[in-house]
Protein backbone atom coordinates (compact mmCIF):
# COMPACT_ATOMS: atom_id res chain seq x y z
CA UNK A 1 0.00 0.00 0.00
CA UNK A 2 1.18 3.44 -0.87
CA UNK A 3 2.87 5.93 1.66
CA UNK A 4 0.43 7.14 4.36
CA UNK A 5 -1.19 10.93 2.06
CA UNK A 6 -1.32 14.12 3.94
CA UNK A 7 -4.78 14.25 5.75
CA UNK A 8 -7.39 16.31 4.49
CA UNK A 9 -7.88 18.59 7.53
CA UNK A 10 -4.66 19.74 9.48
CA UNK A 11 -3.37 17.01 12.33
CA UNK A 12 -4.77 19.35 14.88
CA UNK A 13 -8.52 19.48 13.36
CA UNK A 14 -8.45 15.47 13.12
CA UNK A 15 -7.87 15.07 16.69
CA UNK A 16 -10.34 18.28 17.83
CA UNK A 17 -12.88 16.24 15.31
CA UNK A 18 -12.49 12.60 16.83
CA UNK A 19 -12.08 14.08 20.38
CA UNK A 20 -16.16 15.59 19.35
CA UNK A 21 -17.20 12.89 17.48
CA UNK A 22 -16.07 9.73 19.46
CA UNK A 23 -18.61 8.12 22.18
CA UNK A 24 -15.98 7.87 25.60
CA UNK A 25 -16.03 4.29 27.14
CA UNK A 26 -16.67 4.49 30.90
CA UNK A 27 -18.45 1.39 32.19
CA UNK A 28 -22.06 2.47 31.66
CA UNK A 29 -24.34 -0.13 30.50
CA UNK A 30 -25.53 2.54 28.18
CA UNK A 31 -21.91 2.77 26.48
CA UNK A 32 -22.33 1.40 23.31
CA UNK A 33 -25.89 2.13 22.76
CA UNK A 34 -24.52 4.10 19.84
CA UNK A 35 -23.18 0.84 18.25
CA UNK A 36 -26.26 -1.13 18.60
CA UNK A 37 -28.38 1.63 16.67
CA UNK A 38 -25.78 1.34 14.19
CA UNK A 39 -26.07 -2.13 13.91
CA UNK A 40 -30.28 -2.09 13.95
CA UNK A 41 -31.56 -5.16 11.94
CA UNK A 42 -28.64 -6.45 10.92
CA UNK A 43 -28.15 -10.50 11.44
CA UNK A 44 -24.41 -10.92 11.22
CA UNK A 45 -22.20 -8.46 13.87
CA UNK A 46 -18.36 -9.54 13.38
CA UNK A 47 -16.46 -8.23 16.68
CA UNK A 48 -12.61 -7.99 16.38
CA UNK A 49 -9.38 -7.91 18.25
CA UNK A 50 -6.06 -6.25 17.28
CA UNK A 51 -4.66 -9.51 19.37
CA UNK A 52 -5.46 -13.15 20.51
CA UNK A 53 -4.30 -12.45 23.57
CA UNK A 54 -5.81 -8.85 25.18
CA UNK A 55 -8.19 -9.30 28.26
CA UNK A 56 -10.14 -5.43 27.44
CA UNK A 57 -10.53 -7.11 23.55
CA UNK A 58 -12.55 -10.13 24.92
CA UNK A 59 -14.28 -8.09 28.03
CA UNK A 60 -15.81 -5.12 26.21
CA UNK A 61 -17.24 -7.93 23.06
CA UNK A 62 -18.18 -9.85 25.83
CA UNK A 63 -20.36 -6.28 26.80
CA UNK A 64 -21.61 -5.58 23.71
CA UNK A 65 -22.87 -9.33 22.69
CA UNK A 66 -24.70 -9.92 26.09
CA UNK A 67 -26.78 -6.41 24.89
CA UNK A 68 -27.09 -8.06 21.72
CA UNK A 69 -28.38 -11.38 22.91
CA UNK A 70 -30.47 -9.94 25.41
CA UNK A 71 -32.06 -6.55 24.09
CA UNK A 72 -31.98 -7.33 20.45
CA UNK A 73 -32.26 -11.36 19.78
CA UNK A 74 -29.35 -12.47 19.11
CA UNK A 75 -29.58 -16.84 18.83
CA UNK A 76 -25.17 -17.19 18.44
CA UNK A 77 -21.93 -16.22 19.19
CA UNK A 78 -19.38 -17.70 16.19
CA UNK A 79 -15.91 -17.86 17.44
CA UNK A 80 -12.43 -17.96 15.36
CA UNK A 81 -12.16 -21.03 17.01
CA UNK A 82 -12.40 -25.16 16.03
CA UNK A 83 -15.65 -26.12 15.33
CA UNK A 84 -15.58 -29.64 17.66
CA UNK A 85 -14.44 -27.87 20.32
CA UNK A 86 -16.56 -24.85 20.55
CA UNK A 87 -20.02 -27.40 19.99
CA UNK A 88 -18.75 -29.38 23.37
CA UNK A 89 -19.23 -25.65 24.95
CA UNK A 90 -22.53 -25.48 23.00
CA UNK A 91 -23.80 -28.65 24.72
CA UNK A 92 -22.82 -27.03 28.20
CA UNK A 93 -24.47 -23.95 27.63
CA UNK A 94 -27.82 -25.75 26.17
CA UNK A 95 -27.82 -27.72 29.76
CA UNK A 96 -26.36 -30.91 27.81
CA UNK A 97 -23.30 -32.82 27.64
CA UNK A 98 -21.57 -34.27 30.68
CA UNK A 99 -19.20 -31.56 31.66
CA UNK A 100 -19.85 -30.17 34.69
CA UNK A 101 -18.86 -26.54 34.74
CA UNK A 102 -17.66 -24.04 32.10
CA UNK A 103 -14.08 -24.84 32.76
CA UNK A 104 -14.57 -28.41 31.80
CA UNK A 105 -16.54 -27.33 28.71
CA UNK A 106 -13.91 -25.39 27.64
CA UNK A 107 -11.28 -28.51 27.95
CA UNK A 108 -11.91 -29.64 24.11
CA UNK A 109 -9.39 -26.33 23.56
CA UNK A 110 -5.88 -27.62 24.26
CA UNK A 111 -4.83 -27.47 20.59
CA UNK A 112 -2.41 -24.55 20.23
CA UNK A 113 -2.74 -21.36 21.50
CA UNK A 114 -5.04 -22.55 24.53
CA UNK A 115 -4.69 -19.68 25.89
CA UNK A 116 -7.35 -17.80 22.94
CA UNK A 117 -9.92 -19.85 24.22
CA UNK A 118 -8.99 -20.94 27.57
CA UNK A 119 -8.65 -17.61 29.32
CA UNK A 120 -10.74 -16.40 32.30
CA UNK A 121 -12.82 -14.00 30.25
CA UNK A 122 -14.36 -16.34 28.06
CA UNK A 123 -15.01 -18.95 31.00
CA UNK A 124 -16.87 -16.00 32.65
CA UNK A 125 -18.88 -15.58 29.38
CA UNK A 126 -18.93 -19.32 28.79
CA UNK A 127 -20.74 -19.03 32.62
CA UNK A 128 -23.03 -15.99 31.90
CA UNK A 129 -24.87 -17.74 28.64
CA UNK A 130 -25.59 -21.04 30.96
CA UNK A 131 -27.22 -18.94 33.19
CA UNK A 132 -29.17 -16.64 30.31
CA UNK A 133 -30.42 -20.09 28.69
CA UNK A 134 -31.17 -21.91 32.11
CA UNK A 135 -34.30 -18.83 32.03
CA UNK A 136 -35.42 -19.72 28.10
CA UNK A 137 -37.54 -23.01 27.95
CA UNK A 138 -38.04 -22.99 24.41
CA UNK A 139 -35.12 -23.77 22.56
CA UNK A 140 -35.42 -21.24 19.84
CA UNK A 141 -34.82 -18.55 22.80
CA UNK A 142 -31.49 -19.96 23.36
CA UNK A 143 -27.98 -19.01 22.08
CA UNK A 144 -25.46 -21.10 20.78
CA UNK A 145 -22.01 -21.62 20.46
CA UNK A 146 -19.88 -22.03 17.59
CA UNK A 147 -16.88 -22.33 16.08
CA UNK A 148 -15.94 -21.67 12.22
CA UNK A 149 -12.08 -22.74 11.69
CA UNK A 150 -11.25 -25.93 10.55
CA UNK A 151 -7.87 -26.24 12.61
CA UNK A 152 -9.26 -29.59 13.79
CA UNK A 153 -8.71 -32.42 11.33
CA UNK A 154 -8.57 -35.45 13.77
CA UNK A 155 -10.91 -34.50 16.05
CA UNK A 156 -13.32 -33.67 13.14
CA UNK A 157 -12.73 -37.24 11.65
CA UNK A 158 -13.22 -39.10 14.82
CA UNK A 159 -16.12 -36.92 15.42
CA UNK A 160 -17.65 -38.26 11.70
CA UNK A 161 -17.14 -41.82 12.50
CA UNK A 162 -18.63 -41.32 16.22
CA UNK A 163 -22.14 -40.10 14.79
CA UNK A 164 -22.01 -42.81 11.75
CA UNK A 165 -21.37 -45.33 14.80
CA UNK A 166 -24.67 -44.62 16.22
CA UNK A 167 -26.52 -43.84 12.98
CA UNK A 168 -25.05 -46.50 10.46
CA UNK A 169 -21.97 -48.65 11.19
CA UNK A 170 -21.59 -50.15 7.73
CA UNK A 171 -21.22 -46.09 6.83
CA UNK A 172 -18.72 -46.05 9.54
CA UNK A 173 -16.39 -48.39 8.59
CA UNK A 174 -16.64 -46.72 5.07
CA UNK A 175 -15.42 -42.95 6.76
CA UNK A 176 -12.91 -45.06 8.71
CA UNK A 177 -11.64 -46.40 5.66
CA UNK A 178 -11.53 -43.61 3.41
CA UNK A 179 -9.93 -41.32 6.48
CA UNK A 180 -7.13 -43.96 6.83
CA UNK A 181 -4.93 -41.82 4.43
CA UNK A 182 -4.71 -38.46 7.10
CA UNK A 183 -4.72 -40.87 10.54
CA UNK A 184 -1.18 -40.89 10.13
CA UNK A 185 -1.52 -36.55 10.36
CA UNK A 186 -4.31 -36.75 12.78
CA UNK A 187 -1.87 -35.12 15.45
CA UNK A 188 0.17 -32.79 13.01
CA UNK A 189 -2.26 -31.85 10.23
CA UNK A 190 0.84 -29.56 8.55
CA UNK A 191 2.99 -32.84 8.63
CA UNK A 192 0.14 -33.92 5.64
CA UNK A 193 1.29 -30.60 3.77
CA UNK A 194 4.91 -31.57 4.16
CA UNK A 195 4.42 -34.97 2.96
CA UNK A 196 2.49 -34.23 0.16
CA UNK A 197 4.93 -31.08 -1.00
CA UNK A 198 7.61 -33.47 -0.91
CA UNK A 199 6.16 -36.41 -2.61
CA UNK A 200 6.61 -38.92 0.35
CA UNK A 201 2.35 -38.75 1.11
CA UNK A 202 -0.72 -39.66 -1.08
CA UNK A 203 -2.89 -36.64 -1.32
CA UNK A 204 -6.30 -37.64 0.39
CA UNK A 205 -8.48 -35.05 -1.78
CA UNK A 206 -10.83 -37.39 -3.42
CA UNK A 207 -11.94 -39.64 0.07
CA UNK A 208 -12.43 -36.88 1.98
CA UNK A 209 -14.51 -35.39 -0.84
CA UNK A 210 -16.56 -38.82 -0.81
CA UNK A 211 -17.15 -38.86 2.26
CA UNK A 212 -18.69 -35.41 2.19
CA UNK A 213 -20.75 -36.51 -0.33
CA UNK A 214 -22.05 -39.56 1.16
CA UNK A 215 -23.03 -37.82 4.08
CA UNK A 216 -25.07 -35.53 2.35
CA UNK A 217 -26.72 -37.67 0.22
CA UNK A 218 -28.03 -39.92 3.34
CA UNK A 219 -28.88 -36.93 5.26
CA UNK A 220 -32.91 -37.38 4.76
CA UNK A 221 -32.52 -40.96 6.37
CA UNK A 222 -30.39 -39.45 9.18
CA UNK A 223 -33.00 -37.01 9.72
CA UNK A 224 -36.37 -39.14 10.13
CA UNK A 225 -35.26 -40.77 13.04
CA UNK A 226 -35.67 -38.33 16.36
CA UNK A 227 -36.85 -34.83 14.85
CA UNK A 228 -35.10 -31.76 15.98
CA UNK A 229 -32.31 -33.56 18.25
CA UNK A 230 -31.43 -35.78 15.19
CA UNK A 231 -31.21 -32.51 12.78
CA UNK A 232 -28.89 -30.64 15.57
CA UNK A 233 -27.00 -34.00 15.53
CA UNK A 234 -26.42 -34.49 11.21
CA UNK A 235 -25.40 -30.74 11.45
CA UNK A 236 -22.92 -31.44 13.68
CA UNK A 237 -21.31 -33.93 11.84
CA UNK A 238 -22.00 -32.64 8.39
CA UNK A 239 -19.81 -29.71 9.31
CA UNK A 240 -17.14 -31.82 11.20
CA UNK A 241 -17.05 -33.80 7.41
CA UNK A 242 -16.71 -30.47 5.38
CA UNK A 243 -13.82 -29.47 8.22
CA UNK A 244 -11.99 -32.91 7.29
CA UNK A 245 -12.58 -31.81 3.59
CA UNK A 246 -11.60 -27.83 3.65
CA UNK A 247 -8.42 -28.98 6.46
CA UNK A 248 -7.32 -31.62 3.80
CA UNK A 249 -7.31 -28.43 1.27
CA UNK A 250 -5.62 -26.17 3.68
CA UNK A 251 -2.91 -28.31 4.88
CA UNK A 252 -1.75 -29.48 1.55
CA UNK A 253 -1.57 -25.90 0.14
CA UNK A 254 -0.34 -24.01 3.07
CA UNK A 255 3.87 -24.42 2.34
CA UNK A 256 3.28 -23.27 -1.40
CA UNK A 257 0.26 -21.49 -2.30
CA UNK A 258 0.03 -18.41 1.31
CA UNK A 259 -2.66 -16.51 -0.48
CA UNK A 260 -4.90 -19.06 -1.30
CA UNK A 261 -4.58 -21.20 1.89
CA UNK A 262 -5.80 -17.94 3.77
CA UNK A 263 -8.27 -17.57 1.49
CA UNK A 264 -9.48 -21.42 1.97
CA UNK A 265 -9.71 -21.02 5.53
CA UNK A 266 -11.75 -17.56 5.45
CA UNK A 267 -13.94 -18.81 2.71
CA UNK A 268 -14.43 -22.27 5.01
CA UNK A 269 -15.25 -19.83 7.80
CA UNK A 270 -17.72 -17.77 5.97
CA UNK A 271 -19.29 -20.33 4.76
CA UNK A 272 -19.49 -22.25 7.88
CA UNK A 273 -21.63 -19.20 9.07
CA UNK A 274 -23.72 -18.93 6.38
CA UNK A 275 -24.97 -22.85 6.76
CA UNK A 276 -25.11 -21.57 10.51
CA UNK A 277 -27.24 -19.02 10.11
CA UNK A 278 -29.95 -21.10 7.49
CA UNK A 279 -29.63 -23.87 9.91
CA UNK A 280 -30.94 -21.68 12.95
CA UNK A 281 -33.19 -20.22 10.77
CA UNK A 282 -34.80 -23.48 10.12
CA UNK A 283 -35.19 -23.59 14.10
CA UNK A 284 -37.58 -20.94 14.74
CA UNK A 285 -37.67 -17.21 13.66
CA UNK A 286 -34.66 -15.20 12.23
CA UNK A 287 -31.27 -16.58 13.16
CA UNK A 288 -29.01 -13.78 13.98
CA UNK A 289 -25.33 -14.33 14.99
CA UNK A 290 -22.49 -12.50 16.80
CA UNK A 291 -18.86 -13.11 15.40
CA UNK A 292 -15.72 -13.06 17.58
CA UNK A 293 -12.17 -13.35 15.68
CA UNK A 294 -9.49 -11.02 14.45
CA UNK A 295 -9.32 -7.83 13.10
CA UNK A 296 -7.39 -9.38 10.02
CA UNK A 297 -10.29 -11.91 9.81
CA UNK A 298 -13.42 -9.07 10.17
CA UNK A 299 -12.10 -5.78 8.81
CA UNK A 300 -12.66 -5.69 4.96
CA UNK A 301 -9.64 -7.05 3.35
CA UNK A 302 -9.89 -4.95 0.37
CA UNK A 303 -9.22 -1.64 2.43
CA UNK A 304 -5.66 -3.50 3.09
CA UNK A 305 -2.45 -4.73 1.92
CA UNK A 306 -4.19 -8.23 1.68
CA UNK A 307 -5.94 -7.35 -1.58
CA UNK A 308 -3.01 -6.47 -3.29
CA UNK A 309 -1.72 -10.65 -2.04
CA UNK A 310 -4.73 -11.41 -3.45
CA UNK A 311 -6.25 -12.35 -0.27
CA UNK A 312 -9.83 -12.57 0.67
CA UNK A 313 -11.70 -12.66 4.52
CA UNK A 314 -14.76 -12.91 6.19
CA UNK A 315 -15.41 -9.33 6.87
CA UNK A 316 -14.79 -9.17 3.00
CA UNK A 317 -17.21 -12.20 2.01
CA UNK A 318 -19.84 -10.69 4.42
CA UNK A 319 -19.99 -7.61 3.09
CA UNK A 320 -20.58 -8.73 0.02
CA UNK A 321 -23.20 -11.68 0.81
CA UNK A 322 -25.34 -9.88 3.04
CA UNK A 323 -24.62 -5.88 2.42
CA UNK A 324 -25.72 -3.69 5.30
CA UNK A 325 -26.90 -7.10 7.40
CA UNK A 326 -23.51 -7.38 7.98
CA UNK A 327 -21.29 -4.90 10.52
CA UNK A 328 -17.88 -4.71 10.60
CA UNK A 329 -16.09 -3.87 14.40
CA UNK A 330 -12.58 -3.19 14.84
CA UNK A 331 -10.83 -2.92 17.91
CA UNK A 332 -7.58 -1.42 18.89
CA UNK A 333 -5.01 -0.48 21.72
CA UNK A 334 -1.83 1.99 22.16
CA UNK A 335 0.04 0.15 24.32
CA UNK A 336 0.50 -2.29 27.16
CA UNK A 337 0.85 -6.26 27.59
CA UNK A 338 -0.57 -8.96 25.65
CA UNK A 339 -0.53 -13.10 26.01
CA UNK A 340 1.30 -14.27 23.02
CA UNK A 341 4.30 -16.72 22.32
CA UNK A 342 7.46 -16.07 20.99
CA UNK A 343 7.23 -18.70 18.11
CA UNK A 344 4.39 -21.22 16.59
CA UNK A 345 3.97 -24.15 19.50
CA UNK A 346 5.38 -22.21 22.18
CA UNK A 347 4.70 -21.22 25.82
CA UNK A 348 2.22 -18.53 26.50
CA UNK A 349 4.41 -15.59 27.49
CA UNK A 350 3.31 -12.21 28.92
CA UNK A 351 4.60 -9.73 26.62
CA UNK A 352 4.72 -5.83 26.50
CA UNK A 353 2.98 -4.54 23.87
CA UNK A 354 5.39 -1.85 22.33
CA UNK A 355 4.10 1.98 21.85
CA UNK A 356 2.44 2.42 18.54
CA UNK A 357 4.59 3.81 15.36
CA UNK A 358 4.20 7.42 14.79
CA UNK A 359 2.71 7.17 11.51
CA UNK A 360 -0.45 4.46 12.67
CA UNK A 361 -4.16 5.27 13.30
CA UNK A 362 -3.30 3.67 16.91
CA UNK A 363 -0.81 6.65 17.73
CA UNK A 364 -3.23 9.38 16.24
CA UNK A 365 -6.30 7.41 18.42
CA UNK A 366 -3.69 8.00 21.11
CA UNK A 367 -3.05 11.74 20.73
CA UNK A 368 -6.48 12.25 21.81
CA UNK A 369 -6.24 11.16 25.42
CA UNK A 370 -8.82 9.82 25.69
CA UNK A 371 -9.02 6.41 27.43
CA UNK A 372 -11.22 4.38 25.81
CA UNK A 373 -14.23 5.19 23.12
CA UNK A 374 -16.28 4.02 20.18
CA UNK A 375 -16.27 5.81 16.69
CA UNK A 376 -19.74 4.73 15.50
CA UNK A 377 -20.47 5.01 12.43
CA UNK A 378 -16.94 5.24 11.30
CA UNK A 379 -17.19 6.62 8.40
CA UNK A 380 -19.35 9.59 8.88
CA UNK A 381 -18.28 13.35 10.04
CA UNK A 382 -14.80 15.00 9.73
CA UNK A 383 -13.23 12.18 11.99
CA UNK A 384 -14.39 9.41 9.28
CA UNK A 385 -13.17 11.48 6.83
CA UNK A 386 -9.70 11.79 8.10
CA UNK A 387 -9.71 7.67 8.80
CA UNK A 388 -10.16 6.82 5.36
CA UNK A 389 -6.65 8.10 4.31
CA UNK A 390 -4.22 5.08 4.65
CA UNK A 391 -2.05 4.56 8.00
CA UNK A 392 -0.39 2.09 9.16
CA UNK A 393 -2.51 -0.79 11.83
CA UNK A 394 -1.23 -3.19 13.92
CA UNK A 395 -1.96 -6.88 13.98
CA UNK A 396 -0.21 -8.95 16.70
CA UNK A 397 -2.12 -12.83 16.70
CA UNK A 398 -0.62 -15.61 18.80
CA UNK A 399 2.95 -14.72 17.80
CA UNK A 400 4.30 -11.51 19.25
CA UNK A 401 7.77 -10.82 17.66
CA UNK A 402 8.66 -6.83 19.02
CA UNK A 403 12.56 -6.93 17.38
CA UNK A 404 10.70 -7.58 14.12
CA UNK A 405 7.54 -5.06 15.28
CA UNK A 406 7.43 -3.01 11.80
CA UNK A 407 7.53 -6.31 9.42
CA UNK A 408 5.78 -8.66 11.54
CA UNK A 409 2.98 -6.66 12.97
CA UNK A 410 1.92 -3.42 10.89
CA UNK A 411 0.14 -3.18 7.49
CA UNK A 412 -1.47 -0.73 5.61
CA UNK A 413 -4.94 0.07 5.77
CA UNK A 414 -7.74 2.26 5.13
CA UNK A 415 -10.11 1.70 8.71
CA UNK A 416 -13.19 4.06 7.69
CA UNK A 417 -13.31 1.56 4.73
CA UNK A 418 -12.43 -1.81 6.53
CA UNK A 419 -14.57 -1.66 9.57
CA UNK A 420 -18.28 -0.13 10.43
CA UNK A 421 -17.29 1.28 13.86
CA UNK A 422 -13.93 1.03 16.18
CA UNK A 423 -13.61 0.14 19.34
CA UNK A 424 -10.06 2.25 20.28
CA UNK A 425 -8.57 0.84 24.18
CA UNK A 426 -5.85 2.76 24.54
CA UNK A 427 -3.78 0.96 27.43
CA UNK A 428 -4.54 -2.96 27.63
CA UNK A 429 -3.05 -5.78 29.28
CA UNK A 430 -2.48 -9.37 28.62
CA UNK A 431 -5.95 -11.78 28.83
CA UNK A 432 -5.49 -14.74 32.21
CA UNK A 433 -4.87 -18.07 31.01
CA UNK A 434 -6.63 -20.58 32.52
CA UNK A 435 -3.28 -22.32 32.82
CA UNK A 436 -1.02 -19.71 33.27
CA UNK A 437 2.66 -20.96 32.51
CA UNK A 438 5.18 -20.04 34.67
CA UNK A 439 6.73 -18.37 31.86
CA UNK A 440 3.58 -16.12 31.88
CA UNK A 441 3.46 -15.63 35.28
CA UNK A 442 7.41 -14.30 35.49
CA UNK A 443 5.98 -11.55 32.47
CA UNK A 444 8.55 -9.46 30.23
CA UNK A 445 12.06 -8.35 32.29
CA UNK A 446 11.62 -4.82 30.81
CA UNK A 447 15.09 -4.76 30.41
CA UNK A 448 15.02 -6.94 27.24
CA UNK A 449 14.26 -4.43 24.60
CA UNK A 450 15.65 -3.72 22.22
CA UNK A 451 18.41 -4.89 23.21
CA UNK A 452 17.57 -8.51 24.31
CA UNK A 453 20.43 -8.68 26.87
Amino acid sequence: MATPLTLPLGEREVLTALRREAHPLTGDHRDYDALLALIGDARIVLLGEASHGTHEFYRERARITKRLITEHGFTAVAIEGDWPDAYRVNRFVWGAGTDPDAQDALGGFRRFPTWMWRNADVLDFVGWLRTHNEGRHHSARKVGFYGLDLYSLGASMEAVIAYLDEQDPQAADRARARYECLQPYAGDSAGYGQAVLLGVGEPCRRRVIEQLVELRRRAGEYLSRDGLAAEDEYFFAEQNAAVVSNAEEYYRTMFGDRAGSWNQRDRHMADTLDQLVAHLDRHGGTARVVVWAHNSHVGDARATEMAQRGEVNIGQLMRERHGHDAVNVGFTTYAGSVTAASEWGGPAERKRVRPALPDSYEALLHATHMPAFLLCPLAAGDSGRALREPRLERAIGVIYQPQTERQSHWFGASAARQYDALVHLDSTRAVEPLEPTPTWELGEPPETYPTSL
